[in-house]
């Protein structure tokens, strides 16, 4: 029998061998053709059918090839772009043409037809291209602008990129018009350049030419929801000129609303009068409409034309689309007929577009007549004109009616707030800020001479450095009476204090306690109030910010033509007798007072923007690296200040406060029982105590560091010795 392999292989084959390596024999030694090409054909066989489908699927792809693709240069993954968009991104590209249309072809005003489904085809790539600014996070330095009409768009366009050249917001601006015009055509006829670091979006939809207002109003309510969903702003910029359309106005305000993000509506002026909001931080344009401002005015008798004037340039003020104040006005109790007359038809707040109607909101009190006003009488019922409903969104504003205010004035106020109060990054700055004032001081509280602001140079300004050389806005502990405006929180931390301080004063007048009275720092010719108010700011070493402008106008001037004393100060044949008020009031006069009648310089009013007149083209340095004066006009650090606010406490809580020994209690927000001793044992508050000895002792200490630092020249300072807490007994 043969072998196994014998019966299948045939001569010449080797096992392993693949049969189309050989040549079969045909036994008379010559190769069969048709074998040959047989074992060829079993060799292509098994790749025809691959190479078939490659040459379809080339068929396919350049029958198939798309003829409309920008060039290579502008097809770019648009998630790493970052300024102006290109045509199209790569994006499917929207349908061109007319949408379909039901009945016959629209003509003339009834081109805006289409209603149909909603398509954003631009939206998405840019959107997706903003990682890099945390829109995911809630709280975030998002800042959008967003327009419809072409006009406005022009008036937005130069504020955007001068808010994103300060580079303190990730600023956006998104596009939902009507008009075909191609996104980077509408940059380029408005000079926007490389330099403008602003996210561009597209937020049209398709067939927006057409576009019925419904579909197009429920296209910016979609779009703004898609925005929102990437980026949460924290505010949203619009124009209010009456350029923009009214589908956009009316989407924007009830989309925002739902969202519940702040809208701002600009003015036509805004690229002029309202760069200011260009330095603002995402955290200040967001707290743009909590601000509340109260305005206060007492009136004293016979002032009618300085009360009408102050009334006309409040009316006359710009409040830029914003919340204007409330105003409340305390009467005499005998009113001028003008007045009355004025203020039935005063209109109140400004009407600040031509179709409202005129109202008057203004509050009125009228003051009910008494024989005698005291101090304390004046004080409290001065304090007590305003309470804040809100205080940490809710300030007053004071003014004296002697004064006229500039049409920017609010401006001012509403820098100063949105930049010290409420950014992101200053929060912590005003800890001890008591308020703003509109004026430069014209003399120091005791009014002994002229006052000079502090120089500081604009390099030390930013670095904390102390080298002067040019005027900046400055910080004093001394409260102003003629035209600033006071925290809420600090005001209501005011009527406690007062409360506790009166309160105390009328128990030792029992015989409680020994009834104390303290020489007055304050000029005469000012209102009592600010007396209470400097002892709570020397016991917490509050401050007020004051101004510095670059021009030789002012937020404020004050008229001399007849200079109106307070209600409560005695007659100055009194005053220069040396006659001591009253022995039952908490302060008593100066004998050694000179009444001089204050001669301030009436400076022209400020018209033009306010970014012209701040130092550092409005850049608002931070509130530590501002000069600190004390009360008494002493340029002192801050460490010195926060020594003396607790020397003075402590020497207060013993001669005022009915506090035995030194007693360290806990502060609590608004309030200013922690400087006042009553009730003591059950107070949960009380840390530490010391001898009445050791107190003295530091307060003869602290009125030696006090009289080395003086400067006042027409009276003494106050001295809280052992002997004068002995001897300032009732009289």
């Amino acid at each position: 029998m043969k072998p196994f392999a014998a019966g299948i292989f045939t001569r010449k084959q080797e096992l392993g061998k693949r049969n189309d390596d050989l040549r079969l024999d045909t036994g008379d030694g010559s190769v069969s053709g048709p074998t040959f090409w047989l074992g060829s054909t079993r060799f292509r066989r098994r790749r025809i059918f691959p190479a078939l489908i490659a040459v379809a699927l080339l068929y396919l792809f350049f029958r198939n090839i798309p003829t409309d693709l920008p060039p290579a240069s502008r097809r770019y993954d648009s998630r790493l772009a970052f300024g102006p968009p290109s045509k199209n991104r790569g994006q499917t590209l929207p349908p061109q043409g007319r949408p379909p249309y039901d009945n016959d072809e629209p003509t003339g005003s009834s081109l805006h037809y289409f209603s149909g489904p909603i398509k954003f085809y631009s939206l998405a790539a840019t959107l997706h291209g903003i990682a890099k600014t945390m829109g995911h996070r809630p709280i975030n330095k998002n800042v959008l602008f967003a327009a419809a009409s072409l006009k406005s768009a022009s008036l937005l366009i130069p504020v955007a990129c001068e808010m994103a050249r300060w580079r303190r917001n990730y600023v956006h601006f998104v596009f939902m018009g009507r008009d075909e015009i191609p996104l980077e055509d509408v940059m380029e006829l408005n000079g926007v350049g490389p330099e403008c670091d602003v996210f561009w979006h597209d937020g049209r939809p398709d067939f927006s030419p057409y576009s019925s207002d419904f579909r197009m109003e429920v296209s910016v309510s979609a779009g703004l929801n898609h925005v929102d969903a990437f980026m949460h702003p924290q505010v949203v910029i619009t124009d209010d000129s009456g350029e923009e359309e009214a589908y956009f106005t009316k989407a924007m305000r009830e989309t925002t609303g739902n969202l519940h993000k702040p809208i701002i509506e600009l003015p036509r002026d805004a690229a002029e009068n309202l760069m200011w909001l260009t330095r603002l931080d995402s955290g200040s344009l967001s707290a743009w409409h909590r601000i509340e401002v109260d305005v206060v005015v007492h009136a004293p008798p016979e002032s009618s034309g300085s009360l009408i004037r102050l009334l006309r340039s409040l009316q006359r003020a710009d409040y830029f689309n914003s919340r204007p104040p409330r105003l409340a006005i305390e009467l005499p109790s005998k009113v001028d007929h003008p007045v009355l007359d004025y203020l039935q038809h005063m209109v109140w707040p400004p009407s600040q577009s031509g179709n409202q109607a005129p109202v008057n909101q203004v509050t009125l009190r009228h003051r009910i007549p008494r024989h005698s006003v005291s101090i304390e009488e004046t004080s409290t019922h001065f304090i007590e004109s305003f309470y804040p409903v809100n205080p940490s969104d809710s300030h007053v504003l004071l003014l004296s009616p002697q004064i006229e205010i500039s049409p920017l004035y609010y401006h001012y106020i509403k820098y100063m707030l949105l930049e010290y109060k409420y950014s992101s990054s200053g929060f912590q700055d005003i800890t001890n800020l008591m308020g703003i004032s509109l004026q430069t001081p014209s003399s120091y509280l005791n009014n002994s001479k002229s006052f000079s602001p502090p120089l500081t140079k604009p390099s030390a300004i930013k670095s904390g450095n102390s080298v002067e050389s040019v005027g900046t806005p400055f910080l004093w502990q001394a409260p102003d009476g003629i035209a600033a405006l006071y925290f809420g929180e600090r005001w209501v931390e005011f009527h406690d204090f007062l409360s506790n301080r009166l309160e105390l004063y009328h128990a030792s007048a029992k015989g409680e306690q020994r009834a104390r009275t303290r020489t007055r720092l304050t000029s005469e010719n000012l209102p009592p109030w600010m007396e209470f108010c400097l002892e709570l700011m020397r016991a917490r070493g509050y401050s007020m910010l004051y101004p510095a402008l670059n021009s030789a106008d002012a937020l404020v001037t004050m008229h001399n033509e007849l200079f109106i004393r307070p209600v409560e100060l005695p007659a100055i044949q009194d005053l220069e007798q040396g006659r001591i008020i009253d022995a039952k009031e908490p302060f008593s006069a100066d004998p050694t007072f000179k009444t001089t009648f204050p001669k301030l310089s009436e400076k022209p009013l400020m018209t033009q923007p306010l970014l012209s007149i701040l130092p550092l083209e409005g850049d608002l340095p931070e509130i530590a690296n501002l000069p600190l004066l004390a009360y008494d006009g002493e340029r002192i650090a801050t460490s010195e200040a926060e020594t003396m606010s607790r020397s003075f406490a402590t020497a207060f809580g013993n001669e005022i406060g009915g506090c035995s020994g030194r007693i360290s209690r806990k502060s609590k927000p608004m309030s200013a029982t922690d400087l006042f001793c009553v009730d003591d044992k059950n107070d949960e508050d009380i840390e530490m105590t010391e001898t009445k000895t050791d107190v003295f002792e530091k307060a003869d200490a602290f009125d030696t560091m006090i009289s080395t630092t003086a400067t006042l020249t027409n009276a003494a300072l106050p001295a809280f010795t052992p002997d004068a807490l002995e001897t300032s007994k009732p009289r």
